[in-house]
């Protein structure tokens, strides 16, 4: 397990009492740091109790001479307003940190691949990580996709850690850490967080000043990450390879006519036809598909690891999982699909979806998906959202006020297997945040299996 031993007799302050405070508190424990630990929430103190650390408000202790506050990534750090334990310590000049810092205090020496992005980060990161499993390279994967960074094993220079780094993340970021820095896209998202778009677009940017990358990979198929590209392109010392699923690029890799295709100035080179790789369907998983190839050959794999990785890939739960198909209708779960950006990639790959939609609407609704509106038969609508989504749907396509995600998984398929369409999909791609009925978008997508395999288990008693 990862320690410090440098922290041995340092006073650290966890903010934040998650997987990753909670992580972070057993990295310090073992490091021999001495610390407190808080959270706005009771139920999280609670569980800190239990598990025998020292619940203590930070607001009501002296922190003169403690070494750094640790906080976690959900916790705002300057927008809307700096949660006030932040405040007290900028003001006794206490540094903050997140744990990715310290994972690369623990374990300099490993090779660190950063993936951000506002889609397709998770299901990029996943992809990596296989590639590199599958060719017997030494591999922790985890940050943002599930696992804490500091619940990580502990590597030498022969290990590589993929991380999948959110802009919060990014905003807590100091050390110098990634050798192949990724970012894939950006389109609105977290505006409750960041402000604007362009503070969005500035936490983004991070991944590359905090960098030590030789190699900086970026999608340039957005303005956004275009001026990004042109301005990475200017600092000395830095490989930029950009990839796209829409245009040629001088140097990196693109989707042409359904195949990778490597390009640099003198030649272009095709690496792999995708529909070899079934569990990366659409052009957006094509994308996901250039990256992994650019970050791999990067840290010196050869062709062949890579394009057999990449067809091996099982894919990723709550992105695009095939979860059963019944009756001549496929269930599918892109639960991830957290705005309508990101749902509009499952929306392009499939024709005749019964789609489930709804939870904690994110700015802008549903506003971009109206070219997708024709392969939709009928939507069925979940959580506070619903109320709204009928309004933009209204003329559009036809919808059900389900409420529930057991009400409308029923009711997606009943409906499908009544009108009997070739290649119907009863899709969940919520466009929304899930925190209103849910922990996250993984209980949502849990929830949504379950219900799923109930209807299979009375379609067969």
């Amino acid at each position: 397990m990862i320690k410090i031993p440098s922290f041995a007799g340092s006073r650290f302050v966890i903010l934040g009492l998650r997987k990753s405070g909670l992580a972070t508190a057993a990295c310090l424990k073992r490091s021999g740091a001495e610390f407190i630990l808080w959270d706005d929430k009771e139920s999280a103190r609670d569980k800190a109790l239990q598990a025998g650390y020292e619940v203590k408000n930070p607001m009501t202790v002296n922190l003169s001479g403690y070494s750094a506050l640790v906080l976690s990534p959900g916790i705002p750090l300057t927008y809307p307003t700096p949660h006030p334990v932040v405040v007290k310590c900028r003001n006794n000049g206490i540094p903050i940190v997140g744990e990715n810092d310290l994972l690369f205090q623990a374990c300099p020496d490993a090779t660190y691949i950063g993936i951000t992005g506002t889609n397709g980060k998770s299901t990029t990161t996943a992809l990596i990580a296989h590639i590199l499993e599958s060719s017997g390279r030494n591999v922790q994967v985890g940050g943002n996709l599930g696992t804490p960074s500091l619940a990580l094993k502990p590597l030498g220079s022969d290990g590589f850690y993929v991380l999948e780094t959110s802009s919060f993340q990014l905003d807590l970021m100091n050390e110098n850490l990634f050798k192949v820095a990724i970012i894939l896209n950006i389109t609105p998202d977290h505006f409750d967080r960041h402000g604007d778009m362009n503070g969005y677009i500035a936490a983004k940017h991070k991944i590359i000043n905090v960098s030590a990358a030789q190699t900086l990979i970026i999608g340039i198929d957005e303005p956004e990450t275009q001026s990004l590209a042109q301005e990475a392109k200017r600092q000395p010392n830095l490989h930029v390879e950009e990839i796209s699923i829409n245009q040629r690029v001088n140097r990196g890799v693109i989707l042409k006519n359904g195949f990778l295709v490597a390009c640099n100035k003198k030649k272009t080179e095709r690496i792999l036809n995708m529909s070899e790789a079934p569990r990366l369907p659409g052009a957006h998983n094509a994308q996901n598909a250039c990256a992994a190839y650019a970050a791999c050959k990067a840290i010196g794999l050869s062709d062949a690891e890579i394009i057999s990785g990449i067809k091996s890939f099982p894919g990723l739960a709550h992105r695009q999982q095939l979860v059963d198909e019944m009756n001549g209708v496929r269930f599918i779960n892109d639960s991830k699909a957290t705005n309508a950006d990101a749902a509009s990639k499952a929306l392009g790959c499939y024709k005749n979806i019964y789609w489930i939609v709804g939870g904690k609407p994110k700015v802008g609704g549903l506003d971009g998906l109206e070219s997708f509106m024709p392969s939709i038969r009928h939507a069925f609508l979940i959580g506070v959202a619903a109320k709204d989504f009928a309004k933009w749907l209204d003329g559009k396509c036809a919808y059900t006020q389900s409420g529930t995600m057991d009400m409308a998984v029923k009711q997606a398929a009943e409906m499908a297997w009544k009108e009997n369409l070739p290649g119907a999909t009863v899709l969940l791609s919520p466009a929304c945040a899930s925190f209103d009925q849910f922990s996250g978008f993984e209980e949502r997508g849990d929830k949504f299996v379950s219900f799923v395999k109930d209807l299979k288990d009375k379609s067969s008693s």
